[in-house]
């Protein structure tokens, strides 16, 4: 085995970490990829994380048809021509798939040499993985990242009827892209034993979760950004934590901080801590609020401007809290990752909390950066940190309900240590995760009897559904 490609047609990458995390189709997957990569390049063995290419003025980034991490020169970025020039959200991909899928093959074709094995990732990943292998005969595995039934459910909940949410997710065809993918991958990569018993149960799902094609593998974190080692950009963020509080009563300036960073989605719940926040004088006596937001400078003029998701999710934040915001409640425009370590090592300094209150989280690696960097942790119950944080590393809180969250956050302001964190922080490394990776992929290309061989007419049926979108 000497070359692996990672299937990942949406988001994209760029060796500068553009819109990473900011767009909803961007995110952790993509820095799970990237990180995941990289690990595998230094083991030595060559990887291409195959994208799509966008020319769009407002996406300059990824224009080029390759790119390459400076660090990682085992590592390149190809991006793929398909479904028109301009950027499309993930859902609007799926009839392009195929063309995805043949220009791969060409690729490997024009240069005469093609990968080993496929990574792939997120149910248009895994169905582009069914089709190369039906192509090529090259195994893959299924990193699914999140599940459409289980989101199919949360969006039916919160009163979106069946015709909206199936014409705007794609619900039929991501889940037979998912059910596919999971029936031809050599093996599902799963992050926690939680994902694998409990969301690959569904009952949308046609396989057996005590089926030993499921490896849980956990993912890292990348220890030489997330640390509590200063840095010399930790200088630069002290100076705007203290423009930030600038204009607060001197008593403010050396609280700690309740920070909440993920990505601005309804999904994430940012509400119910601002609401927790709010509602608890206590709480608000003893720390600040602060919301990471990516590339807005003045959040009030972005939410009376814009229309975005985005920007309606944080008009109801700043309508809920209006008399707050610049003296308990501020917004940190972060937007890489250094600087984000920087936040959260100076953060930590003062005693601060990372708070995740979402409705449900696959894993929550966000939550394990935090806790390398030495903030105490306070995270949703549902889903991947109860897992984490079963030990008591972390304080698990019910996101539908505030006073759950106040009383917890207050607690980890008051009375919490961070040292069982910042250890259970040290197992996560993306060279552990590549490894596991790579002891699966070393078994499947020993054992290439096994692969499984693509049926036409199983295939047929996603094709007869991206036909009609």
């Amino acid at each position: 085995m000497k070359k692996v490609a990672f299937f990942n047609p949406q988001g994209n990458f760029d060796k500068h970490d553009s819109h990473l995390t900011e767009h909803p189709d961007f995110g952790g997957q993509l820095v799970y990829v990237k990180e995941l990569a990289k690990a595998m390049g230094e083991l030595g063995i060559e990887v291409d994380i195959i994208t799509r290419q966008i020319i769009d003025e407002n996406w300059p980034e990824f224009a080029e048809p390759f790119d390459y991490y400076p660090d990682a020169p085992k590592v390149r970025i190809v991006r793929i021509p398909f479904g028109g020039d301009k950027f499309l959200c993930k859902e609007d991909l799926w009839k392009y798939l195929p063309d995805y899928v043949d220009k791969i093959y060409e690729l490997y074709k024009s240069e005469g040499r093609f990968p080993d094995f496929v990574t792939t990732h997120y149910a248009d990943g895994g169905i582009s993985g069914v089709m190369f292998l039906k192509k090529t005969g090259i195994p893959f595995s299924f990193t699914a990242h999140s599940l459409g039934a289980w989101k199919m459910e949360k969006v039916l909940e919160s009163g979106m009827s069946r015709e909206d949410a199936e014409r705007k997710y794609k619900f039929t065809v991501r889940i037979t892209a998912e059910n596919l993918s999971m029936h031809y991958a050599s093996f599902i990569v799963c992050s926690t034993n939680q994902e694998r018993y409990e969301q690959y149960s569904h009952k949308l799902y046609d396989i057996n979760p005590y089926d030993n094609k499921f490896k849980v593998i956990p993912p890292g974190i990348n220890h030489k950004i997330f640390n509590q080692e200063p840095k010399p950009e930790d200088k630069e963020m002290e100076e705007y934590i203290k423009q930030l509080l600038s204009k607060t009563p001197i008593k403010r300036h050396r609280l700690p901080f309740i920070i909440m960073s993920s990505r601005i989605d309804r999904k994430k719940n940012h509400i119910a801590v601002v609401k927790a926040f709010l509602q608890n004088e206590h709480l608000k006596d003893k720390a600040n609020l602060l919301i990471v937001v990516r590339g807005i400078n003045n959040v009030l003029e972005y939410v009376n401007t814009e229309k975005t998701e985005e920007a309606i999710i944080l008009k109801e934040i700043v309508e809920s809290s209006v008399d707050e915001i610049g003296k308990s409640i501020f917004f940190a425009n972060v937007s890489d990752q250094r600087h984000l370590a920087s936040l959260y090592r100076i953060a930590a300094a003062r005693g601060s909390v990372f708070a995740l209150p979402a409705l449900y989280e696959p894993f929550g690696l966000a939550v394990v950066e935090a806790a390398a960097c030495g903030l105490k942790i306070v995270v949703t119950k549902n889903g991947g940190p109860a897992e984490i944080f079963a030990h008591g590393e972390g304080l698990l809180i019910d996101p539908s309900n505030i006073n759950d969250i106040a009383t917890k956050l207050l607690f980890a302001i008051e009375k919490f240590d961070s040292k069982k964190s910042i250890e259970l922080a040290k197992r996560f490394s993306w060279e552990n995760t590549a490894l596991a990776y790579l002891d699966n992929i070393k078994h499947v290309l020993d054992n290439k009897d096994s692969i499984v061989i693509v049926d036409e007419q199983k295939l047929k049926k996603f094709y007869d559904l991206i036909n009609t979108l």
